[in-house]
C-alpha cells in the first residue's frame, strides 16, 4: 500500500513526465517510424462510422492521404489512442480519482461539442493536433510545426477572451451543499480494478506478440505509456497557453519546451543512427489557420485532445461531446478538403520543409534547441512579471 500511495497518492512533476513522453516519442519513431499522434485516427474513425451509414468515402482525397486501411483494431494509431485511454484510466482507478462528474451548467456539454468541432477541424486542417503538429512534429525538425505553435498561441488568446465574457459564461447554477464525497466502497474498489484492467492489457499485449502482430504490441505498450504520463503529469497544452493569458502560470508550457528539447535531441540521434526520414507535413496558409482555429476550439472545450483523453478516464462527463465534436470536426474537415476546395485554397500553395534538409541536422537541432530555449525563457519572464488584470509589472 505505501508503493501505491508513493507512485498513485500525488500527482508527478510536469517536468519529469514531459521529459520521459519526449524519450519515449522518439524511441516510438525509432521502432514503427511514426509520431504519437491522435487526431488521425479520430478522422479514421469518423470515416468509418461513415461507412457504416454505406456512404462511399473511396473517392475522398484526406482519407487517400492518411491511409483508411484496416481497422482501429488492426492499426497502431488506433492502439495509441486506445491505449491512452485505457493507461490514463488504469492510473486514475489506482488514485481513487475516478468518479461521474456532470456539469452544474448543462450549456458546458454544447460548448464542449462546438469546441470539440472546431478544435478537430483545426487539427486536422493543420495536418496534426498538439502532438503531430507540436509536441512530436518539431522534434521531426518539420517547419510547419513552428507555424502551428504560434497560430494555437494567437487561437487560445482568443478564445481566453471568448470564455471570459458573460453571454459564454452564463449565470451562475448554486446547489445548496458540498459536492458528494466518493463512497468507502467505491473508494476500496478502484485500486483492484485498475490492477485488473492492467492485467487484461498486459494479456493483450502478449497475444500481439505471440501471434507476431509486434507492431501492434508495441503500440499498445507506448499507447499505454503516454496515457499514464499525461494523466500523472495532468498534461494539458490548453492550460499551458490559457494559463498565460490569464494568470500568467507558465509551469506546463515550460514544461512542455523542456519535454520537446529532450525529444529533438533524441529524435536526431534515431534519425542519424538508423538512417530514418524525419515526418515532414507541409507548411501553407492552412497550418496557420488550423492552429487559430485549433487553439480557440480547445480552449472553448475546456481542453486539449490530451486533456480531454484523461479528464473523460476521469469520468468527466463534458468531455464525452468534446471527444465526439473531435471526430466530427475531423471528419467535417475531410469532406471540405476536396470537396468545398479547402485544399486548393489553403494547401496546395504549401511545401514540405523540414530544418534538416535545409540546413543540415546539427545546424538544425542548434536552431531548435534555441528556438526551445528563448521560449522557455520568455515563459519565465511572463511568469515572473505578468498579473492578470493589470498586465506586466512597471519596469518589466
Amino acid at each position: 500500500m505505501k508503493v501505491m500511495e508513493r507512485w498513485f497518492g500525488q500527482y508527478w512533476s510536469p517536468y519529469v513526465t514531459m521529459g520521459l513522453a519526449g524519450l519515449l516519442s522518439a524511441v516510438y519513431f525509432g521502432i514503427t517510424g511514426t509520431v504519437w499522434a491522435v487526431t488521425g485516427e479520430f478522422t479514421r474513425l469518423g470515416g468509418h462510422v461513415l461507412q457504416m451509414f454505406g456512404i462511399d468515402i473511396s473517392d475522398w482525397a484526406y482519407f487517400k492521404l492518411i491511409n483508411m486501411d484496416g481497422t482501429t483494431w488492426s492499426r497502431t494509431d488506433g492502439w495509441i489512442v486506445w491505449g491512452m485511454f485505457i493507461g490514463a484510466l488504469c492510473t486514475i482507478l489506482l488514485s481513487n480519482n475516478f468518479k461521474i462528474r456532470i456539469p452544474r451548467q448543462k450549456r458546458r456539454l454544447v460548448q464542449g461539442l462546438i469546441g470539440g468541432i472546431i478544435a478537430g477541424a483545426g487539427a486536422r486542417l493543420a495536418l496534426g493536433c498538439n502532438l503531430a503538429a507540436f509536441f512530436t512534429g518539431v522534434p521531426q525538425f518539420s517547419l510547419h510545426s513552428w507555424i502551428f505553435i504560434v497560430a494555437t498561441a494567437a487561437g487560445t488568446y482568443l478564445g481566453t477572451k471568448l470564455v471570459n465574457t458573460s453571454w459564454w459564461k452564463g449565470k451562475p447554477v448554486l446547489l445548496k451543499g458540498g459536492m458528494a464525497s466518493q463512497s468507502g466502497s467505491s473508494r476500496k474498489i478502484q485500486p483492484y480494478l485498475g490492477s485488473l484492467i492492467m492485467l487484461v492489457y498486459a494479456g493483450l499485449i502478449l497475444y500481439f506478440f505471440l501471434t507476431g502482430r509486434t507492431m501492434l504490441g508495441a503500440a499498445a505498450i507506448f499507447g499505454a505509456a503516454f496515457g499514464i504520463l499525461i494523466e500523472r503529469g495532468q498534461i494539458c497544452f490548453t492550460s499551458a497557453f490559457r494559463d498565460l493569458w490569464i494568470s500568467g502560470r507558465a509551469t506546463m508550457a515550460k514544461a512542455i519546451s523542456f519535454g520537446m528539447a529532450v525529444s529533438s535531441v533524441s529524435t536526431l540521434a534515431i534519425i542519424l543512427a538508423y538512417g530514418l526520414d524525419p515526418i515532414t507535413k507541409i507548411a501553407a496558409p492552412s497550418t496557420l489557420v488550423g492552429g487559430i482555429l485549433f487553439g480557440l476550439g480547445i480552449v472553448m472545450a475546456g481542453g486539449c485532445e490530451t486533456g480531454m483523453m484523461y479528464r473523460l478516464m476521469e469520468g468527466q462527463v463534458v468531455f464525452l461531446p468534446v471527444f465526439i465534436g473531435n471526430i466530427i470536426g475531423a471528419t467535417g474537415l475531410a469532406y471540405a478538403w476536396d470537396h468545398l476546395g479547402v485544399y486548393s485554397l489553403l494547401v496546395q500553395s504549401g511545401a514540405q520543409i523540414n530544418l534538416i534538409t535545409e540546413m543540415g541536422p546539427y545546424a538544425a537541432l542548434t536552431v531548435t534547441l534555441l528556438l526551445l530555449g528563448i521560449s522557455f525563457a520568455v515563459a519565465m519572464y511572463w511568469q515572473k512579471n505578468y498579473r492578470f488584470g493589470t498586465g506586466f509589472k512597471k519596469g518589466a
